[in-house]
């Protein structure tokens, strides 16, 4: 009986993600906004029809990347009774029983054994999102997958089992789409990565965790060929700096338009104490940023110089600098204000006795004017 390649993964135990590791140790991958992407040294999926070596699926990778010649025939042996084809095979000239040419009634035997591995050999999404990535022969099964699904859960009269094939069948097809949406990005980026950059600020949505992990998943499927793991290793380390590059300047624009805004509503107050009263308002919540506060240090610096502005301008525009500067400083650690403080003493002894009381541990003494040392070190 020929079994598919989804079989033979679902019951071989696939490489560890420990085995692939980075092309350089500065080079590692991470997930953006969620769990870190795992080193590896990977490979591209390539296009369909493009033939690739055999190899063995039976062989388990345990601390390398490559599977030894000794332990592959062994393990090859001791499976000769089994054709296997996965991502990677040569397809068999010799053998008859190709899944496109497979009839009806060895179709829906395949169909069924998929199932079971599905439901009980490999039940977990991840499983399935594994499986699917190692398989060079899914895009044959998988209509005729989901119509057996349905065939069965008709004539299904356990309402139990009618509910499991119907959520294998709705689960297993949004996984599908998932995994289809992932190699069609990544053939994408294949083909022209000197436009990593211009694809991720189109499709940034895309470059999902998800999709790295996807990246990862395949790269897998090639642990026999160093070489195409170090090529998508690359390819992956330019996309997720591309990635990381969109996500600062986007970041940045984000920042400085909140800023602006903040700065208008700030210059449109009726008087200058609710000006000054909105900017505490905003150190409270802790909502004065840098940004806020570069672009009043910008204004004020450019309004002392001009002499196209009032004076009544001028001094709007200082006391709006020296608040936003008093609550950065306010915001400022204890320990950065008194070393701060220390450095504007310019005698060295005085200097050193000044340092070791404040690294000397003692009593936390805070008087009623705590705003004399922020104001008197923000001068410096």
């Amino acid at each position: 009986m020929v079994l598919t390649s989804m079989e033979m993964a679902a019951s071989s135990h696939l490489p560890p993600l420990s085995t692939f590791k980075s092309v350089s140790s500065s080079s590692t991958y991470r997930a953006a906004a969620a769990a870190p992407f795992f080193p590896f040294r990977g490979s591209h999926p390539s296009l369909r029809n493009r033939r690739r070596q055999c190899f063995s699926c039976m062989a388990v990778v345990s601390g390398s990347s490559t599977v030894p010649d000794d332990s592959l025939k062994e393990r090859t042996a001791s499976t000769k009774q089994i054709n296997i084809t996965t991502r990677h095979e040569v397809p068999n000239t010799e053998e008859p029983d190709a899944p496109e040419s497979l009839d009806r009634s060895k179709m829906i035997r395949v169909c069924d054994k998929l199932i079971d591995v599905f439901m009980v050999d490999k039940p977990t999404p991840t499983d399935w999102r594994r499986l699917l990535a190692f398989s060079k022969e899914w895009d044959n099964i998988r209509p005729h997958f989901y119509n057996r699904c349905q065939d069965r859960a008709d004539t299904e009269s356990d309402s139990g089992m009618k509910h499991k094939l119907l959520r294998l069948r709705r689960k297993l097809k949004e996984i599908d789409d998932d995994v289809v949406r992932h190699n069609e990005l990544l053939h994408v980026i294949r083909n022209a990565p000197s436009e990593m950059s211009e694809i991720v600020s189109r499709r940034r949505k895309d470059f999902t965790k998800e999709f790295f992990v996807h990246l990862h998943t395949v790269a897998e499927s090639y642990y026999d060929n160093p070489a195409e793991q170090d090529a998508i290793a690359k390819l992956g380390n330019m996309c997720l700096a591309a990635v990381q590059t969109y996500d600062t300047a986007t970041e940045s624009i984000e920042a400085l338009n909140a800023a602006e805004l903040k700065f208008q509503d700030i210059i449109n107050s009726p008087s200058l104490d609710v000006a000054c009263r909105k900017i505490d308002s905003l150190a409270e919540k802790n909502q004065l940023d840098s940004a806020l506060v570069l672009m009043i240090t910008k204004a004020w610096s450019a309004a002392k110089d001009s002499n196209m502005m009032k004076d009544e301008v001028k001094d709007i525009l200082y006391h709006l600098y020296m608040t936003s500067r008093g609550n950065l400083q306010r915001l400022m650690p204890k320990e950065i204000r008194i070393l701060k403080y220390v450095l504007t003493i310019n005698d060295p002894e005085e200097r050193l006795g000044a340092l070791r009381d404040a690294f000397t541990p003692g009593e936390e003494l805070e008087g009623k004017d705590v705003d004399c040392l922020y104001t008197y070190a923000s001068c410096f």
